[in-house]
């Protein structure tokens, strides 16, 4: 947060920094505090549930088990609880199914603390698995402070940007805790700051999305927007990459005798993403929003190459690097996409259903280069991710023109609602 922080205001008497400009706005520094503090507890539960049960019982299928048990939950619950804040307001849902995640989490440490029956395990992971999407809800909040101007592009670029900064002190944080103080500590600190920032997330009224009242209720599922269908597979493909590094990385690095380097290597990936996150951010891209795309495509397809084929550790941290870049700005093309193509009563399903999609994929781009590294070895790994990669690229090459279609559609119905 610090880094980011001085990379912010580092130009702090031009107001030619959008950073600058975009944090002036009131309610945008408070939103980014909290955003961080909400997303920092997603990151730490399921690699802190792993942790802690393999401290418990030294048994890492039923370690996977359980987390997995969690994140699947989430994954199919959390679009259908973010449809629910859509109709009636973050302020009105997120307190009570947020406590009833919460509480059902602690259940879970306490069974496991006592060593109950296993069963009771999975029950209620299941149920701590209720949690809503908090990144969505933060990019919700974004969208409508910075809605229809240039702005909020540069909101989703310092977002995603704390999205990756989650993902790399949490898991650390988590894993640190549990193995250092007492099993339970790092799923019990995630529900400790996911209660601390929840509550001072839910005080900030005004950058809460606003429901409108007099709108009809929009039935069915954002799902049925050809738009988010491409985009969708596409975040799916992008979460893939992510997981299967993470994997083929550690594979790689023990393959070569140097198991430590594996975290310098992830370290240097995350820091590319996050670098590119925030240069974006200070960039004003003219052309249009799915040519954008495009190009993030072909550039997440050719950079992910580069550590398929380097030699030793040392030339994959710098190819590593490289390949990260690409990463924070697709999101933040699709995050843009998203608030122009999805109707504001389907906002935070459809931010949430895309977040799903690159969940999901991290976890089946883990599966899938696991197995694929014990069969056919290390270097045979990273076929993975080469071919995730090629996967963004056709999705995105043939979604060209249903996302140019779609945004067209919003564009006029916006323009004839506001009429």
């Amino acid at each position: 947060m610090c880094i980011i922080g001085v990379f912010i205001h580092f130009n702090v008497d031009s107001m030619a920094n959008p950073y600058r400009r975009m944090l002036a706005t009131p309610g945008a520094v408070a939103l980014m505090m909290t955003s961080f503090f909400i997303k920092l507890p997603q990151a730490m539960v399921s690699i802190g549930l792993i942790t802690m049960l393999v401290q418990h019982h030294q048994l890492y299928w039923l370690a996977g088990g359980v987390a997995a048990t969690y994140t699947l939950v989430n994954a199919f619950l959390s679009p259908q609880i973010s449809k629910l804040v859509d109709r009636f307001g973050q302020s009105r849902v997120l307190p009570f199914v947020s406590s009833f995640s919460m509480s059902m989490l602690l259940v879970l440490l306490a069974v496991v603390h006592f060593n109950a029956a296993l069963p009771w395990y999975f029950i209620f992971a299941a149920l701590a698995g209720t949690m809503p999407n908090m990144s969505a809800m933060a990019r919700a909040r974004w969208t409508e402070l910075f809605r229809h101007s240039p702005m909020l592009h540069t909101a989703f670029s310092l977002d995603s940007v704390l999205t990756e900064a989650a993902y790399v002190i949490g898991p650390t944080l988590s894993i640190g805790l549990s193995t250092s103080l007492f099993a339970e500590a790092g799923p019990l600190l995630a529900v400790i700051i996911l209660i601390f920032g929840l509550t001072i997330f839910l005080c900030q009224r005004k950058s809460e999305p606003q429901i409108n009242k007099d709108m009809p209720v929009q039935k069915g599922s954002v799902l049925a927007i050809a738009s988010i269908r491409v985009i969708l597979l596409s975040f799916l493909a992008l979460g893939t990459i992510g997981g299967a590094m993470d994997v083929v990385v550690v594979a790689f690095a023990k393959a070569q005798h140097l198991p430590q380097a594996a975290s310098f290597i992830l370290a240097a990936y995350a820091l590319g993403s996050m670098v590119a996150g925030l240069v974006f951010g200070l960039i004003r891209v003219k052309i249009p929003m799915e040519n954008q795309l495009l190009i993030s495509a072909i550039a997440t397809a050719v950079t992910i190459l580069l550590p398929a084929i380097s030699p030793n550790v040392v030339v994959m941290t710098g190819t590593a690097f490289v390949a990260g870049m690409s990463f924070a700005p697709t999101v933040v093309i699709v995050m843009n996409l998203c608030s122009l193509i999805l109707p504001p009563a389907k906002l935070t399903e459809g931010l949430t259903w895309v977040s799903t999609g690159i969940g999901c994929g991290v976890a089946l781009g883990g599966t899938i280069s696991g197995r694929v590294i014990d069969t056919f070895g290390a270097r045979a790994g990273f076929s993975v991710p080469v071919l995730a990669g090629i996967v963004v690229l056709l999705a995105a090459f043939w979604g060209m023109r249903i996302l140019r279609q779609d945004r067209a559609s919003a564009k006029e119905l916006a323009r004839s609602i506001s009429v």
